[in-house]
């Protein structure tokens, strides 16, 4: 908890620290960014393995890229926006049960994500946001020793909700600070001979807490 209390304040520093040259106007038009961040995923209360006295958390380092497009409406603005992350993550454990996280021994892997936001000015220059949408994310199966990774994954469908503040730094330049969670409730194997198994009902949960810079077009 305290990792992400750390990772959360010093994103916010960074991300609301803005220089006296900002030009506080509406964010509007086509941006693109990068992100970094904590992400975190853990078995749901259903379909997976949610056993009492695991720990069985993957945590890592989130990182990526974002595009997006935004409209201002009046005092708000509506955008749509696409992301393709990935993840450092992996399960640390010598456990051979296949019901460990519910997948086995994996590693996080790529994220896409595609929706919208829809957001209002606090003040000049200074964005709160609130946003959902699609996401599609990759788990990739580890080898017998935890280190290796394979060929084989899982694929995840699910939704994500959101909140986070966006603050203009420049004359086209803005800094950001979100928080999301992500739950998958349909997923498929795809062997690494290149064979996918029929979809079938999981329940995984996903936090993040990002901090963001990009460039206004």
């Amino acid at each position: 908890m305290r990792k992400i209390v750390f990772l959360a304040a010093l994103a916010a520093s960074s991300a609301m620290a803005a220089p006296a040259f900002a030009q506080d106007a509406t964010p509007t038009g086509f941006r693109a960014g990068v992100i970094g961040g904590y992400d975190i995923v853990r078995p749901g209360s259903t379909e997976d393995s949610n056993r009492d006295g695991d720990d069985q958390s993957v945590e890592g380092f989130q990182y990526g890229v974002e595009a997006g497009y935004d409209i201002p409406l009046g005092g708000a603005v509506l955008g749509i926006e696409a992301e393709l992350s990935d993840s450092t993550g992996k399960t640390r454990t010598n456990s051979t049960d296949p019901n460990f996280f519910g997948y086995g021994e994996v590693g996080t892997g790529r994220d896409i994500y595609v929706g919208a936001r829809l957001g209002f000015e606090a003040s000049p220059g200074t964005l709160i946001y609130a946003k959902g949408g699609y996401t599609n994310a990759r788990l990739n199966v580890l080898a017998i020793n935890g280190d290796d990774e394979t060929d084989e994954n899982f694929q995840l469908d699910g939704w994500r909700l959101g909140a986070g503040v966006e603050k203009s730094i420049g004359r086209n330049t803005y800094a950001k600070l979100e928080y999301r969670y992500s739950n998958y409730t349909d997923a498929d194997f795809e062997r690494s001979n290149g064979t996918v198994t029929d979809r079938f009902e999981v329940d995984t949960d996903r936090h993040q807490i990002v901090a963001g810079v990009g460039v206004r077009f």
